[in-house]
């Protein structure tokens, strides 16, 4: 599955560097070198998004990051302590799902879904537990 246009328009726009690539059915996109706010070890790591074959009319589910991220305090980060693989690395996965409301089939994108992760990111970074 290609990206639908809206999605490379924004990865573009935002100055994203990134790649596709398809397994098991679904479409990888990685974000090379994504910014992570303060308050984490480092200040950026490569993010994996699957999307499923109905994408966009199901929303994305989790994501994942290599290396793995951690809190600079030490604190640990609920559901964001197992490693899965994918695209021949090891990825650190963030067990994140969208509450009922959240995303509006077929018409929110990856932007839509870049904000959520990245308000998930805002609050793992100066919360111990947050999910």
């Amino acid at each position: 599955m290609a990206l639908p246009q809206s999605d490379v328009d924004y990865l573009s726009t935002k100055g994203h560097r990134y790649s596709v690539a398809e397994e098991g059915g679904m479409t990888c996109v990685v974000l090379q070198g994504y910014n992570l706010p303060a308050g984490f070890n480092q200040e950026s790591a490569d993010l994996l998004v699957r999307l499923t074959p109905g994408y966009p009319d199901i929303a994305p589910d989790m994501w994942w990051f290599e290396p793995a991220v951690h809190r600079a305090d030490g604190k640990p980060i609920a559901a964001a302590d197992q490693t899965e693989a994918h695209l021949g690395r090891s990825w650190q996965r963030w067990s994140r799902h969208l509450e009922a409301g959240q995303w509006k089939p077929g018409n929110d994108t990856l932007e839509a879904y870049m904000a959520i992760l990245h308000a998930n990111l805002e609050q793992a970074s100066a919360k111990e537990g947050v999910n």
